[in-house]
């Protein structure tokens, strides 16, 4: 009978793990990862931040990727010292438009 209850047990207690822990587990962790803000100074009022930005044939662009550049949302290489201070390896997105042939 011990052995049977045991046995009950562990299926139910797997069955509930299986369905259930994901989900509280998932939004634990999201919530840990999102404890702090991330964007500190641009735009705070937005519900959003959103760029719109054109490149002309043969131009390129360096966006900032850390949100503490000056001349957001082009970098201006804050990264850099973001990344000596905190051992992070953020850096820039780079787009370039092809040149018209």
């Amino acid at each position: 009978m011990n052995l049977f209850i045991t046995i009950a047990l562990t299926a139910l207690s797997s069955t509930l793990a299986f369905t259930l822990l994901p989900q509280i587990g998932r939004s634990n962790h999201i919530s840990s990862l999102y404890a702090e803000k991330i964007n500190s100074k641009i735009d705070l009022d937005s519900p959003k931040v959103v760029n719109n930005e054109s490149l002309e044939p043969g131009e390129k662009k360096v966006y900032c990727r850390c949100w503490l550049s000056g001349t957001f949302p082009l970098c201006d290489a804050s990264h850099v010292a973001h990344n000596k201070e905190t051992g992070d390896n953020v850096g820039p997105l780079i787009v370039a438009a092809p040149k018209e042939e």
